[in-house]
């Protein structure tokens, strides 16, 4: 047998990291080399340890899974993302998928099923549970008919969002020009990125111009 496949565990929960570390253990051919309690820490253990195989909470306060994501992508370009999350919602699948991941698993799997997929990961090949997959089917071949029409999926204060978040203005600075609260900005904020499919401000910033809901004076 060759090196082991090495993993890092990414999730702001112990009992869970414990839980998983505990079954992985278990199998010859994986070695656990990192835990983390966050995003941010995830991000700092990749760059340094290079595992094969992330295993990703989406869920976690301060940076989330999705944006941890990218930011392990970028300091470890070789590592493979399993998202492992209760959550099989549009708005956390598509951002993490565009984010890098290469397979999202939900927290039901069984052990065989999660080393399976570490396996798998290793060598590059994509796990989606049965339900994400639907998901992702459906999405592309709504893709194919034509992509969301923002005039007809977002409210008219939310095109006014997209737009101030376009001018580059921050979430407080939004707030102000609305009169309403900071906490209702990012909740409109996030509904943007939700049924538009995007993963962040950037993209709707560059999502917004290139579609003409705002034009240049």
């Amino acid at each position: 047998m060759g090196e082991p496949i090495t993993v890092m565990l990414v999730d702001d929960h112990r009992v869970v990291r414990q839980g998983v570390r505990a079954f992985l253990d278990t199998q010859p051919d994986i070695a656990v080399v990192a835990e983390a309690d966050s995003g941010a820490a995830a991000v700092a253990l990749a760059a340094e340890h290079a595992p094969d195989v992330v295993l990703m909470d989406l869920v976690m306060p301060g940076l989330d899974g999705v944006e941890a994501t990218r930011q392990v992508k970028q300091a470890s370009p070789r590592s493979q993302v399993i998202v492992l999350t209760s959550y099989h919602q549009d708005e956390h699948i598509f951002p993490a998928i565009r984010a890098g991941a290469l397979s999202y698993i939900l927290k039901d799997v069984g052990p065989e099923e999660l080393a399976g997929a570490i396996r798998k990961a290793a060598v590059g090949e994509a796990v989606l549970h049965p339900r994400v997959a639907a998901r992702v089917v459906q999405e592309l071949h709504g893709a194919r008919r034509g992509s969301p029409n923002p005039f007809t999926e977002l409210s008219e204060r939310e095109l006014e969002v997209l737009r101030l978040v376009a001018d580059g203005l921050s979430n407080a600075e939004i707030a102000g020009r609305l009169v309403i609260s900071e906490k209702t900005v990012k909740s409109h904020v996030s509904n943007i990125l939700s049924k538009l499919h995007l993963a962040d401000r950037t993209q709707a910033a560059v999502y917004a111009w290139r579609e003409g809901i705002v034009r240049r004076e």
